[in-house]
Order: C-alpha cells, then structure tokens, then sequence
C-alpha cells in the first residue's frame, strides 16, 4: 500500500519541501514571541490589541452596548489589518515570488514596520495620550506589521500554525499532550511532533508577553526596541 503524502506535498513543489520544513522549525517560536512583545507593549502604552484583532472586536462591542465610546483606534484596527494584508499580497505579486522564496522579503517588511514603530515611540512618546493622533499612529504601524506576519505564515510557510492566536495552540498542546501520555489509539495524528510545535509557541508567545511588560515597566517607549531587534533575527534566519 503506498504512503499518504502529507498536506505539505500536496501544497508545495518537492523541491522546496526541505525548505519550507526548515522554515517551519525555525521561524514559528521566533515570531510568536515577536507577536506576545507587540501585543502586551501595544495593550500597556497604547490600550489596544495590535496582534489579537480578535480582543479589539470584543472590546469594541463591549463599550458600544455599555454605552461608552471605543478607542478610534480600536475600530482603525480591523480595516487596517485588512489593507496591511492586502498590502502583503500585492508585495508577494509585485515580486512574482511564491512559497518560501516570500518569507526574506516580508520579513524585513515586518522589521522596518516595526523599526517605524520605534521611532515614533521614542520621537513623540504616544504612550503619553493613548486617545492621541500619534498613538494611533504608531498602533496602526504596529497593526500592519502584526498583519504582515500573519500574512507571510500563510504565503511562504502554509504549514506553520498560528504565532499570535494562543487559543488554538493551547488546544492543540492539550490534545496532543493527552494523546501522548495515554498510551491508547491516538485522536491527534502525529501528537508528539504537534506537541513540540505548539508547546514553542506557546512558551514563546507568554515569554514575549512577559518580557514586553517588564521592557516597557523598565525602559518606557524604548521597550519596542525588543521586537525590532527579534523581528531582524527573525529577518536572518531564512
């Protein structure tokens, strides 16, 4: 009986299989810990999700019900993300490229809307009026660097999972953990290798978390100098 090829044969050329899985060991961990920076230090200085456009949805219609007005940027945030993304997919045409040959160039689009970030950070200190021009500003950057990562994981490395959704992989690390240590007929195909995959990105998510509040505790508008430097890695590593 012949083997089944995987969903990562079927979607991509054999010859850039070997690429894509080094892509998908290496680059996932790397990014879910720029997305957890982003998210926290966008959520302390900004008051708003930039990587979770999920929370700003929910925010926006638990202040609409309650009576109380949501933060401009809140409602910026979703249309933005769109465009970012179609910004993402024009680049990826523009440059007639497909599959892992995408991942250099968006990451490095990543980092300088990050590096933008930054520099807005540090020159006009948004964090000062959250409700300001330049605070949504800089979170929208921020917004359209977080939908470039989600964009480039779907175009170059189809196969990863989500670096910025947690609820996900904290379901797949629990599946797949219960499947492991059970010792019966596995529900999760491949558990272990699953487990290896979202245990990183969980713990690379929450440590990015965990860093990003205490940078911006510590170092104010100069915490958003930790994602640039993760995201320029993470630029490298391809």
């Amino acid at each position: 009986m012949p083997a089944q090829s995987s969903p990562l044969d079927r979607s991509v050329p054999s010859k850039d299989i070997p690429v894509v899985q080094r892509l998908e060991n290496r680059l996932p961990a790397v990014l879910s810990a720029v997305a957890g920076m982003v998210d926290v230090i966008s959520f302390v200085s900004l008051k708003l999700f930039t990587a979770h456009v999920t929370g700003n949805l929910v925010v926006i219609a638990a202040l609409l019900v309650r009576g109380g007005p949501p933060n401009p940027a809140q409602i910026l945030a979703v249309p933005v993300f769109i465009l970012a993304v179609a910004g993402v997919w024009l680049i990826a045409k523009l440059l007639n490229k497909r599959g892992p040959a995408l991942a250099k160039p968006l990451l490095l689009v990543q980092f300088l809307l990050l590096a933008c970030v930054l520099i807005v950070a540090v020159v006009y200190h948004p964090a000062a009026d959250p409700h300001g021009v330049t605070a949504g500003i800089a979170a929208m950057i921020a917004v359209s660097a977080m939908a470039c990562q989600f964009a480039l994981l779907r175009l170059a490395v189809p196969g990863a999972p989500s670096t910025a959704v947690m609820t996900g992989n904290l379901t797949k690390t629990t599946l797949s953990l219960l499947d492991t240590f059970s010792g019966s007929v596995p529900v999760v195909e491949d558990a272990r290798t699953q487990l290896k995959k979202t245990v990183q990105l969980v713990a690379g998510f929450f440590a990015g978390c965990l860093l990003g509040a205490a940078a911006f505790s510590w170092l104010g508008e100069w915490a958003w100098l930790l994602p640039v430097v993760l995201a320029a890695v993470a630029a490298a590593l391809p």
